[in-house]
């Protein structure tokens, strides 16, 4: 029968808090549980890396397994294993005695063991008359039985974070290739735009890519090469005579196009016959929420804007949608008129919009009014981020140029 009494480590091992508790715990099991202990395992190993645990440490948990009889652990059972360490070594497929003695510590620091020492510390079972197990000294299995639904739970959770991780870096991976052929199928048919800055803009987010990245680090860069194969399919979509001639006419409206560098003319409206070509197609104007330009490509052609991010940087959109908070109040710009943009735009493009005008802050006579006009222009379709970003990136290289 299973002992529901605390027990106390033999020689050395200090006894703590957390294993009073794991062991008051096993004798709180629900009448009548069991589970099918080969299942508990796999939900264990699927759960390792959230216990702590190694792949050696799970070798020795088999083993340990190994020498419980019966299929299911179950409530009200004899649950614990008594193997000499010889015995496990040879089960555990001759892993040698230090690191075995390393991972059993690591197994019962990570709950799913309990130790159950004797008096001298031998690992044996005392039997009854009758052949039965009266008492045994050993490994307890019990908590792999408490805690199975856990576990369980665990185990699915890592299962979909790695089905999650493995199709972005799949959708990664097809846009990237879909962003890198389109590039060269616009250069090699001679379509209309910079395609030099929007191949660096590529190659900068391919090099952002680590060895081993983490799934944070690809759902923000698969987030930004999205952006930008939207930006080059817009740009595309107005080619004339194109193959690339799309029947969406939703991304008429957001392109990129070539600029005069040493002017802030891209922030105003289209010419009146590329307006009313526009108007033709889709019936009038329109308000369609614009995409903005990669972060990294923001903060190059925005320089400014990231004095004013938390601690002086900006390294999410986050950060950029603070720090513009930070600038509209100090340009003056009413809370109403970033609020009007912020709805119009998007929070994001709003946000880009005041780090361009910080960038040209002394050729705009009021910062205010220029957000309005832009965003009524944005609300009519006339307006557009890729001419500014890539304005402002160009003037930036000039100036870089010259100073070198």
């Amino acid at each position: 029968m299973q002992t529901e009494s605390v027990t106390t480590p033999f020689g050395r091992r200090p006894m703590t808090l957390a294993l009073v508790k794991r062991q008051v715990a096993t004798s709180e099991i629900k009448a009548g549980k069991s589970v099918e202990k080969w299942k508990v395992f796999r939900d264990a190993s699927e759960a390792r890396e959230e216990l702590g645990l190694q792949s050696n440490s799970l070798a020795v948990l088999d083993a340990l397994l190994s020498f419980y009889p019966e299929n299911e652990l179950r409530q009200g059972a004899q649950l614990v294993v008594f193997p000499s360490n010889a015995q496990l070594i040879l089960r555990a497929h001759g892993m040698a005695g230090a690191t075995l003695r390393r991972h059993l510590a690591l197994l019962v620091d990570s709950g799913l063991i309990v130790r159950k020492d004797s008096a001298n510390g031998k690992r044996y079972a005392r039997k009854n008359g009758g052949g039965e197990i009266e008492n045994a000294f050993g490994f307890d299995l019990s908590p792999i039985l408490a805690r199975s639904e856990e576990l369980a739970h665990i185990a699915q959770k890592v299962v979909a974070a790695r089905s999650a991780f493995r199709k972005a870096k799949e959708n990664l991976t097809i846009c990237r290739r879909d962003v890198r052929k389109l590039i060269s199928a616009a250069m090699e048919e001679g379509a209309d735009g910079n395609w030099a800055v929007i191949e660096m803009m590529y190659v900068a987010l391919v090099g952002r890519i680590p060895r081993s990245p983490t799934m944070a680090e690809v759902a923000d860069i698969l987030d930004e090469m999205e952006l930008l194969r939207e930006e080059i399919l817009n740009q595309l979509d107005i080619q004339p005579n194109s193959r690339f001639n799309s029947t969406n006419a939703a991304h008429n409206e957001q392109h990129i196009q070539n600029s005069k560098p040493e002017s802030f003319h891209e922030l105003e409206p289209r010419s009146e016959k590329e307006k009313a070509a526009n108007s033709s197609k889709t019936g009038g104007p329109k308000s369609e929420t614009l995409k903005a330009f990669p972060l990294g490509v923001v903060l190059k052609a925005c320089r400014q804007i990231a004095d004013y991010g938390p601690g002086g940087a900006v390294g999410s959109w986050r950060d950029l949608m603070s720090a513009a908070v930070v600038v509209r109040s100090m340009l003056g710009v009413s809370p109403s008129a970033y609020q009007h943009a912020c709805e119009v735009m998007g929070p994001e493009n709003a946000a880009v919009a005041v780090a361009c005008i910080l960038e040209r802050a002394s050729l705009i006579n009021s910062a205010g009014g220029y957000l309005r006009d832009l965003t009524q222009r944005t609300e009519r379709g006339e307006f557009s981020l890729g001419p500014v970003i890539m304005a402002l990136l160009r003037g930036n290289g000039e100036k870089v140029l010259q100073a070198g």
